[in-house]
Protein backbone atom coordinates (compact mmCIF):
# COMPACT_ATOMS: atom_id res chain seq x y z
CA UNK A 1 0.00 0.00 0.00
CA UNK A 2 1.36 3.64 -0.52
CA UNK A 3 2.47 6.12 2.15
CA UNK A 4 -1.09 7.98 3.29
CA UNK A 5 -1.03 11.03 3.76
CA UNK A 6 -3.09 13.80 5.62
CA UNK A 7 -4.99 16.49 3.41
CA UNK A 8 -7.24 19.39 5.14
CA UNK A 9 -8.96 21.80 3.95
CA UNK A 10 -11.63 24.57 5.13
CA UNK A 11 -15.44 24.43 3.85
CA UNK A 12 -18.78 25.49 5.36
CA UNK A 13 -19.96 23.15 7.91
CA UNK A 14 -23.81 23.27 5.93
CA UNK A 15 -22.68 21.82 3.04
CA UNK A 16 -19.93 19.79 4.57
CA UNK A 17 -23.46 17.99 6.21
CA UNK A 18 -25.26 18.31 3.07
CA UNK A 19 -22.48 16.66 0.86
CA UNK A 20 -22.12 13.99 3.44
CA UNK A 21 -25.61 12.96 3.70
CA UNK A 22 -25.35 12.24 0.21
CA UNK A 23 -22.52 10.58 -0.34
CA UNK A 24 -23.73 8.39 2.67
CA UNK A 25 -27.15 7.44 0.53
CA UNK A 26 -24.92 6.44 -1.81
CA UNK A 27 -22.97 4.03 0.88
CA UNK A 28 -19.88 5.50 1.49
CA UNK A 29 -18.31 8.41 3.54
CA UNK A 30 -16.54 11.72 2.67
CA UNK A 31 -12.96 10.93 2.75
CA UNK A 32 -14.07 7.75 0.46
CA UNK A 33 -15.96 10.02 -1.99
CA UNK A 34 -12.95 12.52 -1.92
CA UNK A 35 -10.12 9.42 -3.01
CA UNK A 36 -12.72 8.53 -5.35
CA UNK A 37 -12.78 12.33 -7.09
CA UNK A 38 -8.52 12.43 -6.54
CA UNK A 39 -8.38 9.15 -8.60
CA UNK A 40 -10.74 9.89 -11.40
CA UNK A 41 -9.16 13.59 -11.59
CA UNK A 42 -6.11 11.66 -11.94
CA UNK A 43 -7.74 9.45 -14.72
CA UNK A 44 -9.14 12.03 -16.79
CA UNK A 45 -6.04 14.62 -16.18
CA UNK A 46 -7.75 17.22 -14.79
CA UNK A 47 -11.35 17.84 -12.69
CA UNK A 48 -14.13 14.59 -13.42
CA UNK A 49 -16.86 17.09 -14.69
CA UNK A 50 -17.13 20.03 -17.17
CA UNK A 51 -16.49 23.48 -15.88
CA UNK A 52 -17.16 26.21 -17.60
CA UNK A 53 -18.03 30.03 -16.54
CA UNK A 54 -22.02 30.77 -16.71
CA UNK A 55 -23.19 32.41 -19.97
CA UNK A 56 -23.36 36.45 -19.22
CA UNK A 57 -26.38 38.09 -20.17
CA UNK A 58 -25.94 42.00 -21.49
CA UNK A 59 -28.23 44.81 -21.43
CA UNK A 60 -28.85 44.30 -24.87
CA UNK A 61 -29.80 40.71 -24.80
CA UNK A 62 -32.63 41.82 -22.50
CA UNK A 63 -33.41 44.64 -24.23
CA UNK A 64 -34.08 42.04 -27.51
CA UNK A 65 -35.71 39.74 -25.38
CA UNK A 66 -37.91 42.37 -24.45
CA UNK A 67 -38.83 43.43 -27.96
CA UNK A 68 -39.36 39.59 -28.88
CA UNK A 69 -42.34 39.57 -26.67
CA UNK A 70 -43.47 43.20 -27.71
CA UNK A 71 -43.56 42.12 -31.34
CA UNK A 72 -45.48 38.95 -30.52
CA UNK A 73 -48.05 40.64 -28.34
CA UNK A 74 -48.81 43.18 -31.53
CA UNK A 75 -50.55 39.78 -32.81
CA UNK A 76 -52.43 38.82 -30.00
CA UNK A 77 -56.25 40.06 -29.82
CA UNK A 78 -57.08 42.75 -28.22
CA UNK A 79 -59.40 42.39 -24.72
CA UNK A 80 -61.07 44.96 -22.68
CA UNK A 81 -61.24 45.78 -19.24
CA UNK A 82 -64.36 44.67 -18.82
CA UNK A 83 -63.26 41.67 -20.66
CA UNK A 84 -60.54 40.89 -17.89
CA UNK A 85 -62.49 41.48 -15.02
CA UNK A 86 -65.15 39.12 -16.41
CA UNK A 87 -62.63 36.48 -16.50
CA UNK A 88 -60.84 37.38 -12.99
CA UNK A 89 -64.28 37.36 -11.66
CA UNK A 90 -65.13 33.65 -13.14
CA UNK A 91 -61.54 32.52 -12.26
CA UNK A 92 -62.32 33.79 -8.47
CA UNK A 93 -65.53 31.63 -8.36
CA UNK A 94 -64.33 28.95 -9.44
CA UNK A 95 -61.61 28.55 -6.96
CA UNK A 96 -64.49 29.08 -4.36
CA UNK A 97 -66.26 26.17 -5.88
CA UNK A 98 -62.92 24.04 -4.84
Amino acid sequence: MAEQVLIQFRADKTLKQEVSEIYEQLGMDLPTAFRMFMKRSKMVHGLPFEAVLPETRTREDFRNAFNALRSEAVSLPEISLDEINTEISASRAERKRG
